[in-house]
């Protein structure tokens, strides 16, 4: 689904909605949130280069208020209430020769209520059925529990850490040679023995 709507002299985008959750195009109104998301310990203790200025983050959201989904490019979603259209957080889709890699932060005032399980199903299947032949991987911090259990209840396949990109890494409906590539990746050599 692509709704589209002008409000306010922008173009208003939402490509999906589920139950409770529309996602959609970022807007000014979402910087706050997601300054708030950013700088809080509990959401940005494993985040990585996330931009974490206000300025920065007005910028981004600026820069990325027009993206659109696809595989020819990044691109960036709020995920908010259908409700309220309040923003609980935002997932990032990096598609790269045939691999369809995403990142996710929700904010910590929305934890625990299936926003993430909720928006990442819908988005994943909604890329799954237009691009069938993409592998799907993300990445996550091996202490990321939460992360990881998400990884899973949403079928990716725990494929072992890659100490190149210090990262766990997770993959769904892999070619056969984009296994290999990453099971080899995160082999590592086996201990010696003393004995």
């Amino acid at each position: 689904m692509d709704v589209w709507a002008f409000g306010e002299g922008e173009l208003r985008v939402i490509f999906l909605e589920t139950e409770r959750l529309a996602l959609r195009n970022l807007r000014a109104e979402d910087v706050g949130v997601m300054y708030d998301y950013r700088n809080n310990e509990v959401c940005a203790r494993y985040q990585r280069g996330q931009t974490k200025e206000r300025a920065e983050i007005a910028a981004l959201v600026e820069r990325r208020s027009k993206d659109v989904i696809g595989v020819d490019a990044p691109f960036m979603l709020a995920v908010a209430l259908k409700e309220s259209n309040e923003m609980v957080g935002e997932i990032v889709v990096m598609p790269k020769e045939g691999t369809i890699s995403m990142g996710y932060t929700f904010s910590y005032r929305h934890h625990r209520r299936g926003y993430a399980f909720e928006a990442l199903t819908a988005l994943t299947a909604l890329l799954h059925e237009r691009h069938p032949d993409c592998d799907f991987v993300c990445f996550t911090e091996k202490e990321n529990e939460p992360s990881r259990a998400l990884l899973k209840k949403l079928g990716y396949r725990d494929m072992g850490y890659a100490p190149r990109k210090e990262s766990e890494v997770f993959g769904k409906w892999l070619k056969a040679e984009t296994e290999e590539e990453i099971l080899r990746a995160v082999a590592v050599p086996p201990e010696r023995s003393c004995e």
